[in-house]
């Protein structure tokens, strides 16, 4: 029998999990089934990888000189195949991106699918866009992080824009008319807004304790239904100041922009072109700012915000 990287990962499974059937339900398999592989590896290599009894299983001398060379070629062999992956997939020209809730990705798309095919994939979660990025399954992500913070993930990123956090209420709310109101006004108001797997809700409630309260209700939910509560005056809705506009609401700075959000271009380090398209996923988010009046009109009285130079 040829040694597989399967055969190494067994070996390396065995080891980190510390009994040969603790092994088997983390790969998935029939601990009788493992066992007989794990014989079959042993006699290809020419002895006893581990000491086996009542405690579990130990590397003998001969295990850890495989585990030691496992350790170094699985990585290699997953780096290799990730390499292969983004290589193949910059020749073979498009672009895959892949975003969270956010106002670029509709012009960013427009944009390159002047010049080349686009596929997208959204996700509430940064993460998982990130990792996807990280193993060539997705060139680019749109993301944000709350504040002066960054998406999580092992990949470059390029800052878009640092927009303010509004509010959206109904036309009716009694503070609809207002320039911009003091989040300690909004006390008694109930929340919604769309998930995520950053330290918003964090900062949020954080931000709240300073304004002198405790948030009631917090909805967390797609944007139609985050739209909808805010439509028929059963909450507030935490919303990017670029948000488009939707009938019967109304956007409403929040006094002293207590939270912001940065919009982040993710990509691999090696990545062609990568300047590129962060120029035109600037230029789709200052289209963004100019489409919000609200937003468009707070920045003059606000610098330091919006599309980043």
């Amino acid at each position: 029998m040829d040694l597989e990287l399967r055969h190494l990962k067994i070996v390396r499974a065995v080891a980190e999990s510390g009994s040969v059937s603790k092994a088997a339900t983390r790969l998935g398999v029939a601990q009788p089934a493992l066992t007989a592989q794990l014989k079959r590896i042993e006699r290809a290599l020419g002895g006893a990888l581990f000491q086996r009894d009542r405690y579990g299983a130990r590397p003998t001398p001969l295990g850890e000189l495989v585990l030691s060379r496992a350790r170094v070629l699985l990585p290699a062999a997953q780096e290799l195949q990730d390499e292969a992956l983004r290589f193949a997939n910059a020749t073979a020209g498009g672009y895959r991106i892949g975003a969270t809730n956010g106002p670029v990705l509709g012009g960013l798309v427009d944009r390159l699918a002047a010049a080349a095919p686009v596929s997208t994939y959204t996700s509430w979660s940064s993460r998982e866009l990130a990792l996807m990025v990280a193993q060539g399954r997705l060139d680019y992500v749109l993301a944000g992080a709350c504040g002066d913070g960054v998406p999580e993930g092992d990949i470059a990123w390029h800052t878009i824009g640092i927009d303010p956090v509004f509010i959206m209420v109904a036309e009716t709310h009694s503070l609809s008319g207002e320039k911009e109101v003091a989040l300690s006004d909004l006390a008694d108001e109930q929340w919604a807004v769309t998930p995520g797997d950053g330290c918003f809700g964090d900062c949020f409630a954080a931000a709240c304790t300073r304004a002198g309260f405790t948030p009631c209700t917090m909805y967390e939910t797609d944007v139609a239904t985050c739209v909808h509560l805010a439509q028929v005056g059963r909450a507030v809705v935490l919303c990017q100041a670029t948000h488009p506009f939707a009938p019967g609401l109304v956007m409403v700075p929040v006094a002293g922009a207590p939270l912001r959000w940065r919009q982040m271009l993710g990509h691999h380090p090696g990545a062609p072109g990568a300047s590129w398209v962060a120029a035109h996923a600037k230029a789709a988010h200052a289209d963004a700012v100019r489409r919000s009046p609200v937003y468009h009109d707070w920045l003059i009285r606000n610098p330091g915000f919006g599309t980043s130079p």
